[in-house]
Parts: structure tokens; sequence; C-alpha cells
């Protein structure tokens, strides 16, 4: 066809009239989408969606105006079609409608189907937001004091807690755990940011106001992404009346998030903790210490707590909650301040199997029971069963999925662990605790950018948490070796914290801390010691820092120097050892002190001993630690076969926290066999990186 004709026959056809008309109505199409769909909470990627279909539908148009003519009487071919110019303008009409009606249709049609259910208060729906952010989720942000006694913020903290409790019991909602809630004000200034890093559509704010025997309980729930009031009430209530209160309060959220409710999760909603109001206000003072003591692991904040819980207790002796919550108390003191005597294991078990017994339903008692397995006797299997049967009356316990995941980590499942610390991180997206494990869990694996990201991560959430700062450490120190970026690093850290994580021992670093290890790696000894120079407050701290001391000393070769706490060490650690025949992390301690006494076979001895109390298969972390720390003696006592050979085997299974080659190459404790030729050989070789294969 003669260029000339075929640009005549555009025109006869009306593909230019077709082109301006498709263009200027997708245009308008696009921009009205682009300006009205977000106002409705629709998803990104349905604008997109509507302007891939306009580009796409271009050369389609364009083809049916050429092939096509639209006629009163239907759609026909341009060459059967009798073309008049009172015809030609009737066409151009039916195009535009066409065309308009199209696009209308398609605007409809995505407007319709994914906005309808972003109403939270008029219908929920299952269907996601644009950022995945599910219907039917909330968080309940702390509660705001309002009563005259400012000490009582206790109590406004207790009546957001057991909401959020009960909502947590509800398999239909996502409810955010309040470790993560916590780190927010009452009333955040933009919902729309905390809704993303939550994750949740919805918000309660509150506040509570206690005087005497009165109560009143304000909450107002608010969708967070559009940041507007979904409804608001006032509650004045008798003391007495405070768990009617809340169980109002959550059985309103369930409802209008139009959440379904089992026979048993109605039952939780409506169901008390105790009926006595004075034991209950004791458990909240308790409650309110136990975070305290979680926070800064010290051994007077638990003890406090512990005073409240059993206060209350003796108030009300079927307070299966609070039984629970003591449980809980004395096993994690146990595990990251001081170990317990077998007597008091028992009476511990027997309290945490009477709590179950009292409440069989309720969720906490099976976490209290699971931990004590897990922490006081490394029953895995028992502990497991604990767990699962907390999340089946509990879908949203993020402490039973984490403990599992913990567990696991223990038996060296680590996908399984993995997998179920980002779970348990989803329900808790502000859980520096979890989100250091997770780190910590790659550091195992020897994944040393991931280690060192999610590391990272933790400390973003919270900059003052010492597992996320001694797994950044680690992840550099393992990783690379680069004690530089190490000594850079510790330098941001809060200079008070020795970094230490109670519940790992077996090794110097774990005996030393990381903040004194980093410059122990750099060979400043000195500053080593200066980290502990100040005396301990209690009997296991200054155990701790003596043996500390020492270790260091016997490092930078002043035998000489260490005599003297060496040997006030020794008594204090072999007085413990009589008492606590089994205590493990003692007897690492005092091995670094018969070495630094010249007691080398002794030293050796108790090395082995502890790391036979504790092997791998019982728990392949602090397993590895000891196997590390025997290693480490027999290297410093002219055992160095045995000593390679340790150290080959954590080389070839996951044991990142303990041996990596890059910190063998630069670590002072391996000096006395550096150059052997099976040491060297070590270091030319490879090492396990992720899950055994």
């Amino acid at each position: 066809m003669n260029p000339r004709n075929f640009f005549t026959e555009l025109k006869r056809r009306n593909v230019y009239k077709v082109a301006v008309a498709y263009a200027v109505v997708g245009w308008l199409v696009v921009q009205i989408s682009s300006t009205v769909l977000p106002t409705f909470h629709a998803p990104e990627w349905v604008v997109q969606t509507l302007v891939v279909l306009v580009a796409l539908g271009f050369p389609i148009a364009l083809v049916i105006a050429w092939a096509f003519e639209l006629t009163p009487e239907g759609l026909k071919r341009t060459e059967d079609v009798d073309i008049t110019p009172q015809k030609r303008g009737k066409t151009h009409a039916w195009i535009y409608v066409v065309a308009v009606g199209a696009f209308l249709s398609i605007g409809l049609f995505f407007l319709g189907r994914y906005s309808t259910g972003n109403n939270v208060a008029s219908r929920p729906s299952e269907v996601a937001t644009g950022s995945s952010i599910p219907q039917k989720s909330i968080a309940v942000l702390p509660f705001e004091n309002l009563s005259d006694d400012k000490n009582a913020a206790y109590f406004a903290d207790g009546i957001q807690d057991e909401i959020l409790t009960k909502l947590a019991s509800i398999a239909d909602l996502k409810v955010i755990s309040r470790t993560s809630t916590a780190k927010y004000k009452s009333k955040p200034e933009d919902l729309k940011t905390v809704s993303q890093q939550l994750g949740v559509a919805t918000v309660l704010e509150g506040s509570v106001q206690k005087a005497a025997d009165k109560v009143r309980v304000n909450v107002q729930l608010i969708d967070a992404r559009a940041d507007s009031h979904l409804w608001a009430k006032s509650y004045d209530r008798e003391m007495k009346d405070v768990f009617a209160v809340e169980s109002e309060v959550a059985q309103e959220i369930a409802d209008s998030l139009q959440a379904k409710l089992s026979p048993a999760e109605a039952s939780t909603l409506a169901t008390a903790p105790t009926k006595d109001t004075a034991a209950y206000d004791l458990f909240l003072k308790g409650e309110y210490e136990e975070r305290l003591a979680n926070s800064s692991l010290k051994a007077e904040s638990f003890d406090q707590a512990a005073a409240w819980y059993q206060q209350a207790i003796a108030r009300d002796p079927k307070f299966a909650l609070a039984m629970a919550r003591l449980v809980q108390n004395r096993i994690q003191r146990h595990w990251f301040i001081e170990q317990m005597s077998e007597g008091e294991l028992a009476q511990l078990r027997s309290m945490a199997e009477q709590a179950v017994a009292l409440a069989p339903n309720l969720a906490q008692v099976h976490v209290a029971l699971g931990q004590f397995y897990y922490h006081g006797y490394r029953q895995y299997e028992h502990a497991l069963a604990e767990f699962e049967r907390a999340l089946q009356l509990q879908p949203n316990s993020s402490t039973a999925l984490e403990y599992s995941g913990y567990v696991h980590r223990r038996q060296g499942q680590w996908e399984r662990c993995l997998d179920e610390l980002k779970r348990a991180l989803e329900q808790d997206p502000r859980n520096a605790a979890i989100a250091a494990n997770f780190a910590n869990t790659y550091l195992q694996l020897r994944m040393w950018k991931e280690a060192e990201r999610t590391g990272r991560h933790a400390l973003e959430i919270d900059p003052y948490a010492a597992d996320g700062m001694r797994t950044l450490l680690g992840s550099i120190v393992n990783g690379s070796g680069d004690i530089k970026e190490a000594q850079r690093v510790l330098a941001t850290f809060p200079a008070e914290n020795k970094i230490l994580v109670n519940s790992n021992f077996g090794d110097v670093r774990s005996m030393a801390g990381d903040r004194a290890y980093v410059f122990v790696l750099a060979r400043d000894f000195e500053a080593a010691l200066k980290v502990w120079e100040a005396p301990g407050n209690t009997a296991v701290d200054e155990r701790r820092r003596l043996s500390a001391r020492v270790a260091i000393r016997v490092l930078g070769g002043d035998l000489i120097g260490a005599q003297a706490e060496a040997e006030k060490a020794r008594q204090m650690l072999e007085e413990r050892l009589r008492e606590r025949p089994n205590d493990i992390s003692s007897m690492t301690q005092l091995s670094w002190v018969y070495l630094a006494l010249k007691r080398n076979g002794d030293a050796t001895k108790l090395a082995r001993q502890a790391a036979s109390l504790l092997p791998p298969e019982k728990d392949v972390v602090v397993g590895n630690l000891l196997l590390a720390g025997l290693a480490e003696m027999e290297a410093r006592t002219g055992a160095t076969a045995e000593a390679i050979a340790i150290l080959r085997g954590l080389l070839s299974v996951p044991a990142g926290g303990s041996v990596s080659i890059a910190r063998l190459k630069i670590d002072p404790v391996w000096d006395p066999i550096r150059n052997d030729p099976g040491f060297q050989q070590l270091l030319a070789g490879k090492e396990q990186i992720g899950p055994n294969k």
C-alpha cells in the first residue's frame, strides 16, 4: 500500500480519533484511580495494574478501529460498512461510550473488590492491605496512668496487659505482644507509622484512673492506617468489677473486628484470673517489677517481683496465674543469675504442676511449666509439649513460639528454630530479645552477614540489648577477625555494659564478657582488666569478676600478678561447688583459677568434668562452648593433639559461636599451639557453614 494511501485510510477508518479518544480517557482513568483508590486503602498494585491495562489496551483499540466499525446494528468489518459523515459521527459516539464504559467498569471492579473490606468498623475481611496487614489485627498500646498517685502506673499496665492477653487467645485475630507495644507512647502522634512497624490495622488506646475502691477506664479503638476513630467508651466501676471491664473491652474489640470466637475462646474472655481484688493488685505490682527484672537481669528485681507474687498467692492460694508467673520468675533467675539447688527445683516443679491442675485451660501455666522443663532440666520434649498446648489455648502466644525456637536450637534443629523465631518476631516485632536470638542462631551457623544484619536490627530496637551487642561483635570477630572494626563498634555501645550473657558459659570469652574480650583480642590486657575493676555487688558477681581478671592475666602472661586474685577466687569457687557440685559455670571459672595457680592437672580435669556433664547431644549451644573451653585448657596445659582434635570437630559442625577460623587466627588463647603444624592445617582448612547436611 502506498504510504499516502495508508495514512488516508487511517484517517478514513477513524484510527486517529480513536487513538486520541483512548489516550484522553485512559489518562483520566489513571488520574482518577490514583487519587480515589488510596482513599479507600486499596493496594498500590491496583493502580499499577490499571496503568498496565491502559497501556496494553492502546494497540488493541487501534487494531479494532482499523478492522471494525461500530454501528447501531452491531460490530462490522470496515469493508462491509457504507461510511457516511452522518454514520461516522454516530460511530465516534459509540466508540467514546464503549471506551469510557469499559474503563469505568474496570475502575469500579477494582475499587469495589479491594476497598469494601477496608473499613474495619463496617465489614472486616481477610484480605490484607498493600503492606500485607491483616484486617483483623490489633495492638494494645500502653495505657496512660491518670491516677493522682503516679506510683499507680503498675495498675494501668496491668489493665492493658490483661486485655491484651484475653485478645491473644482469639485465633481469628493477630495480636501484637506487649513487649513490642511497650516501645510506644500511650498516644503516638503518627499512628500510620505504628501500623506499619507493628503490622496491624487497628490499635487500642486507653487510660486508667484509680482512686480508693473506684476505677475509671477509658478506651478507644482506632483504624491506625487512616488514623480515624472507630469507637470510644468509658467505664466507671468499683475495683471489684475491674475484671468485668477487661472482659467487656476485649469482647467489644472482638465484635468490632468481627472475630469468630469458639466457645472456649468466649469462656476465656469472660474468665477472671482471681476473685480477690487485693490479690490481683499485689499480682500487678509483681508484673511491673518482673518486667524490670527481665530487662535488667538484676537479681534484686527478680527477688522483689517474687515477693509480690508470693503475697498475692498467700491471699488467694488458688491464684494459678500468679503461681505460673512466680515459676517463670524463679526459673529465669536460675537461668540468668544463679543456679538453684535440686531441692529448690523440686519445689518449683510442684508449684508449676499445681498451677496447671488449678487452671488447665490457662495458656500461661503451660508456658511456665514448659520453661521449667527447659531451663530447669533441659527436658526438651516435655517442654515442647507444654508450649504446643499453650499455643492451642492462646494462638497469639509469641512467648510459647519463641521458646519452642530456643528449644529446637538447643537440639540442633536449626531450620525449625529459625522458622519459629521468625514467626515469633512477626507477632512481637519490637522484641529485641527475639531479634537478638534470631541473630545468634545465624552466628552458630557461621552465616556471618545474616548474623550481622539481624544483630544490628536487634540493637535498632533496643540499643542496650546485651545479646544483640554480643551477636554483632561475634559476627565481626568470628566472621572476619577484623579487630579494629570490632573496637569501633564496641565504642558505640553503652560503656557500663560488660556485654555478658549468663546463659552462655564454657569458654574464656563467655567468662570474661565481650567487652573485655575484644580488648584481649587486641592484646590490650590492661584495658580488659579495667572492665572488671569495680568489686561485685553479690557473691556471684564477685566470683565472676575475680575469675575473669585471673583469666585475662593468664592470657597476658602475668601469672605472678594473677596469684593473689586467683587464691581468693579459688576459695569462693570451691565453696560454691561444695554447695552446688554440678554448677558447670563455676567449674569453668575454677579451671582457669587452677591454671593460674599452676595446678594444670586439676584445671584439665575440671574442664573435662564440665564438658561431660553437658555434652552437645544434650545442649548443642553450651555443649560446644564447653568443648571449646576444654580445648582451650588442653592447649594451655600442653595437650596439643587433644586440643586440635576438638577444634577440628567443632569446625565441622554448626558451632560458629564457639569456634571459627578467623578467630583462631587472632585469639591469644591459642598462642601455645599456634605454630603447631596441625593447628596451621586447621587455619588453612574449611569450616561448616549453615545447618548440617
